[in-house]
Parts: structure tokens; C-alpha cells; sequence
């Protein structure tokens, strides 16, 4: 983690201890506590690390996950995701995250609980989907059409349903995630493939709609 410069931003304060705050959340829940322990095992000042929170658990979370999407990132230069196909890719960057987030499980549990909640329902569909689009990003996802958001909604659903499978796993370095994680991934691969199918039938099948417009309008 590097160091804050001298006089930091609020922004540069949440960022620097965002990966702190978990391990004491875990105990004392996302609240005021967990910043101060924070900020004392950082070396901040208390008062400016209770202001760059000071709206409360959601934003502790927020930049939790946040540095979450940053080691993510980290983890893999572009070449090495370039290697990769795109099922690995994509299984790559999960796992990175899952890797993550692991050693703070009961902070992810507890985080999770205030996420649920009605009023916070927004907030946690753009925190899932800021997730989502940098991983499809990172695996060199281009699509700007429909596609753009059916592989982002698919692979939020992936990823929330590996986040649950996390949480109950007590195997040994987390195999029984990992092979959740890899049926989930093998799905998204099939069902990929099923559109790409069905695109290619499409171009070649006859369209109602110009049948219709030859009835209408026909060639003179």
C-alpha cells in the first residue's frame, strides 16, 4: 500500500485505508470503530479518516470494493490476459477477486447483510455492475450493442452466486468455490455460444417482415 502524501485528499484517505477497514469490520462491524482502528494501524489522523466516511457503512464498502476492483487490475498486465482465452479470462479476474475479498469473509457476510437492504438496493446494483464492466473490460470486451449489458448481467450473476458459494465454503483453500465458480463459467461459455449460434441461423433464415414488404412493395 503507498504511503499518503503529507496532505491527502479525503479521496486518497478512503483509498489508502479501504483495505484496511475489512479486517475490522469482521469484529466491530462497519462502523465508526472499524475506521478508527483503521486509521490508528495506518498512521491517519482519526478526526480525517471519521470525515472521508463519514457517510457511514455503504461508504466504507464502496471503497472497500473498490480496492477490491483496483488489486483485481493488478494482478494481470495485459499481455497475460491477452494469452488467455476468454473463458479463462473471465474465470482469471473472478478469482482474483474472490482471492480477494477471502480472508475478510465475515466482513464480506456482514457487508453483504447491509447491501440487501431496500434503501441500499441502487447503490449495490452499480457497485456490482462498476465490478462486472471492468472485469469484461479487462478481458478486452468490445461490444457496444445488446451484448454490452446480456455479458455484464450474466457475469453479475455469476459472481453474486460465487460470492454466496464463498461464504459457505469450509474446504480447504477454497475448492469447493473454485468448482462452483467453473460450472458457473462453463454455463456463461454455453450459452455464449448458443447466441453466436443463433446469430449465424438468423442471417440465413427467411424474415417475415421483408416477405411482408415484397407483398407490399413489389419489385418493378
Amino acid at each position: 500500500m503507498a504511503d499518503l502524501s503529507a496532505d491527502p485528499t479525503l479521496d486518497e484517505v478512503r483509498a489508502h485505508l479501504a483495505p484496511l477497514i475489512p479486517a475490522h469490520a469482521a469484529f466491530d462491524g462497519w462502523g465508526p470503530e472499524a475506521v478508527a482502528l483503521a486509521a490508528s494501524q495506518a498512521g491517519v489522523d482519526a478526526d480525517i479518516a471519521r470525515l472521508a466516511f463519514k457517510d457511514g457503512a455503504v461508504q466504507m464498502i464502496d471503497a472497500w470494493f473498490r480496492s477490491v476492483d483496483h488489486a483485481m487490475a493488478a494482478k494481470f498486465s495485459a499481455e497475460e490476459l491477452a494469452a488467455m482465452k476468454i473463458r479463462d479470462r473471465i474465470t482469471a479476474l473472478v478469482w482474483a477477486r474472490i482471492e480477494t475479498v477471502a480472508p475478510d469473509r465475515e466482513a464480506l457476510r456482514r457487508a453483504v447483510a447491509i447491501l440487501a437492504m431496500p434503501q441500499n438496493a441502487a447503490t449495490a446494483a452499480k457497485m456490482g455492475w462498476r465490478a462486472v464492466d471492468l472485469m469484461w473490460r479487462l478481458a478486452g470486451d468490445k461490444a457496444t450493442d445488446f451484448n454490452h449489458y446480456t455479458k455484464r448481467m450474466t457475469l453479475g450473476a455469476v459472481y453474486a452466486s460465487t460470492v454466496m458459494a464463498l461464504l459457505d465454503d469450509e474446504t480447504a483453500d477454497l475448492h469447493d468455490t473454485r468448482a462452483f465458480l467453473d460450472r458457473r463459467v462453463e454455463n456463461v461459455m454455453q450459452f455464449e455460444r448458443f447466441k453466436a449460434d443463433f446469430k449465424t441461423r438468423a442471417k440465413h433464415r427467411p424474415s417475415l417482415s421483408r416477405f411482408i414488404g415484397r407483398l407490399r412493395y413489389p419489385a418493378i
